[in-house]
């Protein structure tokens, strides 16, 4: 299999990498500066600038809205108990594609095809229609209707969590895609 423009681009990035690789292989295994953050895939979101993070300060665990998932919050529990993590920050961001579809319309969209989609001004659509599976009826994708809402309910879910330390603080921010700027979401409970 021939390798494609990217795939060699990665690998070119990560030979300059190892050039200047250091002593990076001494950094100890928990995060130095002890804390999680759970934030978005989202290509325009760079949290070792945002929050000021260098190499082994901190777990970033990342996914497509930021959502406290099933699988983020198995990384947070182990962040914490096994890597000594003391708080966690759940950074959800404007203009986020989660906001852009339902459950209903990628499912509908992945049970003809798996191929990827378009959107105009009619909305979402595949461009073909075939090769889909009806198995993501069976995902519940956590898209997003409100960001404040969304920021609130992953904090409560992993507060709430029977699994975590009810000692831990979880903070909750939106990222503004416009600024850089990280807004708190103010917390009811």
């Amino acid at each position: 299999m021939s390798k494609t423009q990217i795939h060699q681009q990665v690998l070119g990035a990560n030979a300059e990498y190892v050039k200047h690789f250091g002593n990076k292989s001494e950094l100890a295994l928990p995060p130095a500066r002890q804390f999680a953050i759970l934030t978005c895939m989202d290509a325009r979101l760079d949290p070792a600038k945002y929050a000021g993070l260098a190499e082994g300060d901190a777990h970033v665990i990342r996914n497509a809205g930021g959502r406290a998932s099933d699988d983020a919050i198995r990384s947070l529990i182990i962040s914490h108990k096994l890597l000594g993590t003391k708080e966690w920050f759940v950074i959800h961001h404007t203009d986020c594609g989660m906001e852009l579809f339902t459950n209903d319309i990628i499912q509908d969209l992945l049970a003809k095809s798996l191929a990827t989609a378009t959107v105009d001004e009619k909305g979402w659509r595949n461009v073909q229609e075939e090769g889909g599976s009806d198995e993501a009826r069976f995902v519940n994708f956590l898209t997003i209707k409100n960001l404040e809402a969304s920021v609130s309910e992953d904090v409560q879910r992993i507060k709430n969590h029977p699994l975590v330390a009810k000692d831990i603080p979880v903070y909750g921010y939106i990222y503004d895609v416009k600024s850089g700027k990280l807004i708190e979401v103010p917390q009811t409970n």
